[in-house]
């Protein structure tokens, strides 16, 4: 009998979030209203260090939102990894400012603070680093560089709920975090985001951006959009919220179960300081990568990713802010990066089948 499939992610619904969703059904009240306002203040408490929480539509919005009330725009740069999912650039982008990309340290996927200084201009206006994977980027370094240069932080906290770097939790270190609460991260609301602010008064513009430009019915401060998140997807997130620590120590535990008995792959670091998540659990596989994923699949019915194949500053969409750009450590994790389930559904006879699966085709050369 063929084994069962183990996808690369698996989102977790329970009887809880059902249950939830129901009785805002219930209600009638389905749009932004006091679910959300709730999972705002819920969600600053566990994850957002008390921070004024403003809940959006997406990860995206989230990015795009903070952006735009910190006061970016046109003429303005924004230094931004390469290696991460096109959101972070292109809300850069969107609000009419330039995406600058930047080198990642190889050991740890997110931005190289030496590669950042280097790509500071007149124009630079704040650094954006991504906790990539769920691992935090090195802040006690890209803040001390934005002090001396007068810039401020931005964070793209969307996989990493929870992570944090020297004891405080990313989200809390600049002007504002974004987190996703799409279904595959640590925790979703089935679509969602949220922006963590730096002060009352970034989290009211904010909200005027994710409403239209209005704090008070037909009188639009800004030109904004429509943005909100709706009673229904904040009723799974407070639902989520009461779970993400469990399923994230079990994320924690089955990484260093792979961490401990992989072969012939290199395994996640962690810096010192860093608590990693494991929204992905990446190895690098320096030979034949796109081999070894169709082989996983195809012999072990194991599935996993590859985040991100392309660099941003590669693709079509993006590549003329940066024509002619090298980034050697960028291009490199590109090659090799593969994501392996870590994910809260596995039991012990998956993660052992992962090992076994890993280590027989690195053995093997594939």
């Amino acid at each position: 009998m063929s084994k069962e499939f183990i996808p690369a992610a698996k989102p977790i619904i329970g009887v809880e979030e059902r249950r939830a969703v129901d009785e805002v059904l219930q209600t009638g009240m389905l749009a932004q209203g006091s679910v959300v306002a709730d999972f705002e203040s819920e969600f600053s408490g566990l994850l957002g260090g008390g921070r004024p929480t403003v809940a959006v539509n997406s990860g995206t919005s989230a990015l795009l939102c903070g952006l735009l009330a910190a006061g970016i725009g046109s003429g303005d740069e924004v230094i931004v990894p390469s290696f991460t999912f096109a959101a972070t650039a292109n809300s850069v982008a969107l609000t009419g400012a330039t995406p600058v990309f930047a080198d990642i340290e190889g050991d740890y996927f997110c931005l190289d603070p030496n590669a950042v200084e280097a790509a500071i201009t007149p124009k630079t206006k704040g650094i954006l680093p991504v906790h990539l994977y769920g691992h935090p980027a090195n802040m006690t370094a890209l803040g001390e560089i934005a002090v001396k240069h007068d810039l401020k932080i931005f964070e793209d906290a969307c996989q990493a709920h929870g992570a944090t770097w020297n004891g405080a939790q990313v989200g809390t270190f600049g002007t504002f975090g974004a987190f996703s609460l799409y279904p595959t991260k640590n925790m979703t609301s089935g679509e969602g985001g949220m922006i963590t602010c730096e002060t009352d008064e970034l989290a009211r513009v904010a909200r005027l951006f994710r409403n239209q430009g209005m704090e008070k019915q037909y009188q639009n401060e800004v030109v904004g959009f429509n943005l909100r998140m709706t009673n229904i997807h904040a009723a799974i997130g407070r639902e989520q919220l009461k779970k993400v620590g469990g399923w994230t120590k079990r994320r924690q535990e089955n990484a260093a179960f792979l961490s401990a008995n992989l072969k012939g792959v290199k395994v996640p670091a962690i810096a010192d300081g860093a608590t990693h998540v494991f929204h992905q659990y990446t190895i690098r596989v320096s030979e034949d990568r796109d081999g070894f994923v169709a082989a996983l699949k195809d012999e072990y019915q194991v599935g996993s990713g590859v985040y991100y194949p392309i660099p941003n500053h590669r693709l079509p969409s993006l590549e003329h802010f940066a024509p002619g750009l090298d980034l050697p450590a960028t291009e490199t994790a590109a090659r090799e990066v593969v994501s392996l389930p870590v994910h809260p559904s596995l039991d012990q006879e998956d993660l052992e089948r992962i090992v076994e699966a890993v280590n027989r085709l690195a053995g093997a050369g594939a």
